[in-house]
């Protein structure tokens, strides 16, 4: 795992410097703006700091050729790499919060209940150990050493086993949650911190997690977004909260169609939304109509599409999506195009599988999870992100237009993921 800051004039510029060294794997952890400081400082512009980190394929490799180095400079080569990642992982700290004194605090509390039962056990046991001693002499240092060696592997086991529980508590699926405390155990080494393994474990959830894209201007010309899912996940409101950020934060020209002719309730719903916003509203029932739209509203920055919301296993209707959203990728259509597939957090796992694999038959996607406020866990978060490997662009946690929408934070998700605090 490689941690390292980068400096620039702009977010943009640091991150491309970022690139330019480590290439375009890297994973944004933090960024925040420095203030010059010295005698000067008030003359000097301030800088931004990007914080990346990039997992290396070479990890498993590098520790084995470290151990056959002669011991005197392998133990002093992992001193340095502890104090090096240890460095690091502090700056991993400040985005946890609280979250290392709650997950030591959980193990105390999981080994004290323990306690009262052993106490007789051990006083027997001391008593047992005295005998033997009197008669075998004093341990030596080395068996000492092994002992306490073997006391500390104990613990990091215990404290391992709690992350794991935690994020099963959290419904990450096994297959994910081992994947994740398979790879720490590859890079775990003897005496090694709870911070650091917990760190660990953080920045590596992070990585899968990976960016957060969301909505990318077009490059020249229009951008049509269109909003898949089923029936009762909020895509009318979520295209709602978008459309006031670039029709009202960022003064774009945005203009609102619905191929929604199941319900009339939805296309009266979001026709609301264009009058107050003030932007174009059109009911699509063809792909004739949907060209015809394109063509007028050609001099707009943003189309958003509101389709209709229908079980997955309807392979009828999904095949008459399909068939409408494929004149955007006509020839005659100069227009770029993004698909969101929109989905509940409060959906069963099994279910999202099933739902993402039918929406994949129709485009490739985003996500989008809705109703994050009607469940307590995200684990599902994580595990259809690697399931599809599609990226997460947004999260939505109520119903106020145009509030409770933001993009996708993989850090406060992971922080959540591992029993820190909503």
């Amino acid at each position: 795992m490689i941690i390292k800051k980068f400096l620039g004039k702009t977010e943009e510029e640091a991150v491309e410097a970022a690139k330019k060294e480590l290439g375009n794997g890297i994973v944004i952890m933090n960024v925040k703006v420095t203030k010059p400081k010295g005698l000067f400082a008030a003359f000097r512009s301030k800088l931004t700091e990007v914080t990346v980190a990039l997992e290396e394929e070479k990890e498993i490799t590098s520790s084995v050729r470290r151990e056959e180095a002669p011991k005197s400079q392998r133990t002093s080569v992992q001193e340095g790499e502890q104090k090096f990642h240890i460095n690091n992982a502090e700056n991993i700290e400040k985005k946890l919060d609280s979250l290392q004194t709650f997950l030591e605090n959980q193990l105390r509390a999981t080994e004290l209940y323990k306690q009262s039962s052993k106490d007789n056990d051990d006083k027997a046991g001391a008593e047992a150990e005295e005998a033997a001693d009197s008669q075998t002499g004093p341990k030596s240092v080395k068996a000492e050493e092994g002992c306490e060696n073997s006391e500390e592997n104990k613990e990091q086991e215990k404290f391992v086993r709690l992350l794991y529980n935690t994020m099963i508590d959290n419904e990450v699926d096994e297959k994910y949650a081992n994947q994740i405390l398979e790879d720490i155990e590859k890079s775990k080494k003897p005496n090694m911190p709870f911070d650091y393994i917990l760190a660990n474990v953080y920045q590596k959830m992070i990585l899968k997690f990976g960016k957060s894209q969301g909505i990318v201007p077009a490059k020249k010309g229009l951008k049509v977004v269109v909003f898949i899912g089923p029936t009762g996940v909020g895509k009318t409101t979520t295209i709602a909260k978008l459309a006031s950020r670039y029709a009202v934060d960022e003064k774009k020209k945005v203009a609102l169609l619905t191929a929604d002719t199941y319900r009339i309730a939805a296309a009266e719903q979001l026709r609301t939304y264009a009058n107050i916003l003030e932007v174009p509203f059109r009911v699509i029932y063809t792909k004739e109509e949907l060209q015809l739209a394109l063509i007028g509203f050609k001099d707009y920055d943003y189309i958003f599409i509101d389709t209709a919301g229908h079980s997955h296993q309807n392979e009828k209707q999904l095949e008459e999506m399909k068939d409408l959203l494929s004149s955007l990728t006509e020839e005659t259509m100069e227009v770029e195009q993004q698909c969101f597939l929109v989905l509940s957090a409060a959906t069963k796992y099994r279910d999202l599988l099933k739902i993402a694999s039918s929406y994949r038959k129709i485009a490739e996607y985003q996500l989008i999870f809705t109703k994050l406020d009607e469940t307590v866990t995200l684990g599902n978060l994580f595990n259809l992100r690697l399931a599809t490997e599609s990226s997460i662009a947004y999260v939505t946690c109520g119903q106020n237009v145009p509030d409770d929408i933001e993009q996708f934070n993989p850090q406060k998700t992971v922080k959540q993921l591992l029993g820190g605090k909503h």
